[in-house]
């Protein structure tokens, strides 16, 4: 059940005429009063053919007017309106059920408090089956203005009472981070203007799709503006930017002026102060020993950084940052992959933007380099290969998996359910990209023999889940990934091992398909040369045993750095 309280009005009969009329698609039938503040004597025009609309509008103002007149100035949007719908599978509710809800709504907006004979006028007026419209006159019968701060979250949580309580459809509780649903207003205007979306969705999407390409807010407004969207910059005396707002080409108000609209409103995460949190961190300095030990593209480096997400997991500002920096990483795939991979990746941006959103504060830059990578994916002009886009794709399914289960964790519902959503178009777009590395694996499948000895090493390295692995139409796949890794100086044993670690196996559906793109990505790493580095050791020795002076130098053994996931294998 969704009760959606609408910006204060100032006109009683304007929204009496809404309510009572026969809407804009003819979809209002017989509109009646269920419930309100004193139903004896209640003017109903949908009961009652003297009635008008006029009365009841004066009935209902009655406490607005004598404050007016008390006061000499007039009040302003005085006009409550909270439209109240059940789901569309729920059952049929009858009036007395329908008016017990209105009720308990108005008693938890403030509205009308329990027991309180001085509380505002309102009214409960149902023209169809599925839900209600509450209509209310914000003064008191003793002149005071209600409380209604935090009204809708109040009235949030009595929803999720009322639906146990009738057996109707259970909604995630909120957490004041969900962007504002659009007005009817802007959805009839965007119907009428044959748009596929409101202008507030519509710049959501474009202002989300800009940001991995921006380095700072100032280059965001600049590549919005360049991508033809109207923006109002407000600055300082100094030039520094305070703030701004967007317009979506052709969206005019009556004048024909361009309807500019605030980043807070257009989301809560898009406020200037929160973009320059996100994009305007400063880049770690790099060790000035450490060297690369492989060639490497955007792809595969966004691969590599996604394994920082489940690492630090213990910290939650450093986590909320990563689970942010994640969804610019999933739409800057999207915009690079493929063309047939579009739809799907997407839909998982659209979907994982709920799921960036959350009360815990972020340590953006913790997730620098997972940010970074999202940016060399959104600048760059060569698309990746089959096996690259493979393990990208599987590796952001498993950082959404570890994603929703930390919202879960923290009873983050509606973050849950939207990474949850993610994660099933993530899952069908790796499922896609995976199949021909698979089929063309599986061409060149080990010989029996050699089949037969990684199955040894798969039982040996991952014992909990080797038959599995085994029965899995993937191991045929599986087994050549080995032998080619094998062939370029790894240990199959020690890689299965390191990627059963990376990924547990538990939760995946196919898990041979899970270590294919874990191993194979793992396997670019050139494997260590152990003989010749044990002979660098034992010159080594040997020179400093025969007695070098102090002030002699001898050049540095060449040195590598070994990470977490590139480690020698011994």
């Amino acid at each position: 059940m969704i009760a959606a309280i609408k910006s204060p009005g100032a006109n009683t009969r304007g929204l009496l005429a809404y309510l009572y009329g026969p809407g804009r698609h003819d979809e209002h039938l017989d509109p009646h009063i269920v419930a309100g503040f004193a139903m004896l004597g209640m003017p109903d025009p949908g009961r009652n053919p003297d009635a008008t609309l006029t009365q009841l509008a004066r009935h209902l103002n009655e406490p607005v007017r004598l404050r007016n007149s008390e006061f000499g100035r007039k009040v302003t949007g005085h006009v409550w309106h909270c439209p109240v719908r059940a789901a569309p599978e729920d059952r049929h509710l009858s009036d007395a059920e329908w008016a017990d809800i209105a009720q308990r709504i108005v008693e938890a907006a403030g509205i009308a408090p329990p027991g309180d004979d001085l509380a505002c006028r309102w009214i409960a007026v149902r023209h169809a089956d599925d839900h209600i419209h509450i209509l209310a006159t914000t003064v008191r019968e003793d002149g005071r203005r209600p409380k209604l701060h935090d009204s809708g979250i109040r009235v949030g949580d009595a929803c999720r009472q009322i639906e146990t309580d009738y057996g109707l459809r259970q909604l995630k509780k909120g957490d004041r981070t969900a962007g504002r649903r659009p007005t009817q207003a802007e959805m009839y205007k965007a119907e009428r203007l044959g748009w596929e979306q409101t202008s507030r969705d519509w710049l959501q999407d474009r202002i989300r799709a800009a940001i991995p390409h921006a380095g700072s807010a100032e280059e965001l407004l600049a590549y919005l503006e360049a991508d033809g969207i109207a923006i109002k910059a407000r600055r300082g005396p100094s030039g520094d930017l305070l703030g701004y707002a967007a317009g979506r080409p052709g969206d005019l108000n009556k004048d024909g002026e361009q309807i500019f609209h605030p980043g807070g409103k257009i989301a809560p995460d898009l406020t200037l102060p929160k973009l320059k949190a996100r994009l305007e961190t400063t880049e770690p300095e790099e060790h000035p020993t450490a060297r690369r030990e492989r060639p490497t593209t955007p792809w595969h480096e966004a691969t590599d950084a996604l394994d920082i997400l489940h690492v630090g997991m213990a910290d939650d500002t450093h986590t909320q940052a990563h689970i942010i920096a994640l969804g610019d990483l999933i739409e800057a795939t999207a915009q690079n992959a493929p063309s047939h991979f579009h739809a799907e990746l997407r839909a998982a941006s659209r979907a994982f933007a709920r799921a960036q959103r959350s009360q815990v504060r972020a340590e953006n830059q913790a997730a620098h380099a997972l940010r970074k990578a999202a940016r060399d994916i959104a600048h760059t002009v060569t698309g990746p290969d089959g096996s690259a886009l493979a393990a990208l794709l599987a590796a952001l399914v498993w950082a959404t998996i570890v994603a929703a289960r930390w919202h879960e964790a923290r009873s983050h519902n509606q973050q849950t359910e939207a990474a949850r959503q993610t994660l099933h178009h993530l899952q069908n777009a790796a499922d896609h990209a995976l199949m021909p590395v698979v089929d063309n694996l599986a061409a060149r499948k080990p010989t029996d023999q050699a089949s037969r000895t990684l199955a040894h090493d798969v039982h040996a390295a991952v014992p909990d889940h080797a038959d599995r692995i085994l029965a899995d139409p993937g191991w045929p796949a599986l087994a050549t990934v080995l032998a080619d890794a094998e062939a370029g100086g790894h240990k199959p044993h020690q890689l299965l091992k390191e990627a059963a670690a990376q990924r547990e196996l538990t939760t995946a559906r196919q898990p041979a398909r899970v270590l294919i793109t874990r191993i194979q990505h793992t396997s670019r790493n050139p494997a260590p040369n152990l003989r010749a580095e044990a002979a660098r050791r034992t010159t080594t020795m040997r020179v400093s045993v025969t007695g070098l002076k102090a002030d002699e130098t001898q050049p540095a053994p060449p040195s590598f750095t070994v990470g977490p996931k590139h480690r020698p294998r011994l």
